[in-house]
């Protein structure tokens, strides 16, 4: 499977903002973007003014840098978007807060949802009592994720979980720390979504 392997705070930098793709670093002055908020490469920041396909392409790459999605599974989040009722935009954006892996970092079992899709992958998840090692499976409303028994006594999930009390967690979710254990309590609306994005841009590119 195709994944990115390059140094991720370029892409924050590039983006021009935080991606929160670093775990604990992007919360301190050691942030690149907060160091050196130019684009990387040697010609730093354009003095063009970006056209509007530009503006469309940026705000569509942050989003998927930001859930770290890459470009084919994307575009299949938008046509499940078009097809479905509702605002495209919001509705894409709720189907990527719907990933398993965005959710078992929203929860704070994952300092990043880099790590979170590895715990994933490396089968410590279940999800409604059953073991999920998708990253990108959908979870609905209703749904119970849990960190599996025999994973509790991993020392970093046992750190994740401690340093997952102080996190602020997401009114659609409810989180029992000592449990480990969440529960999906419905599905988020476009306020509660912190995506640093403008999502018509996205539609916007997607329908040219």
């Amino acid at each position: 499977m195709a994944r990115y392997t390059g140094a991720v705070c370029r892409l924050c930098r590039r983006e021009g903002v935080k991606l929160y793709l670093k775990g604990e670093k992007c919360y301190t002055d050691k942030c690149p973007v907060v160091k050196r908020p130019a684009p990387p490469g040697q010609h730093g920041v354009s003095r063009r003014k970006p056209s509007e396909y530009a503006l469309q392409l940026r705000e569509k790459q942050k989003a998927r840098r930001f859930y770290g999605v890459m470009e084919k599974q994307f575009e299949r989040y938008f046509d499940m978007a078009v097809r479905k009722k509702g605002v495209t935009g919001e509705v894409l954006l709720q189907t990527l807060e719907r990933r398993l892996d965005n959710i078992v970092y929203r929860m704070g079992f994952g300092a990043s949802r880099a790590e979170a899709r590895q715990i994933v992958k490396h089968s410590h998840i279940e999800v409604n009592g059953r073991k999920v090692n998708i990253p990108s499976y959908l979870v609905r409303e209703g749904d119970v994720i849990a960190v599996r028994e025999g994973s509790r006594d991993h020392k970093r999930i046992k750190e994740l979980a401690a340093a997952a009390a102080t996190r602020t967690v997401p009114a659609w979710l409810s989180v029992d720390h000592e449990a480990m254990r969440g529960t999906v309590v419905r599905l988020p609306n476009r306020e509660e979504i912190d995506t640093p994005v403008q999502e018509q841009l996205i539609v916007e590119y997607y329908s040219r």
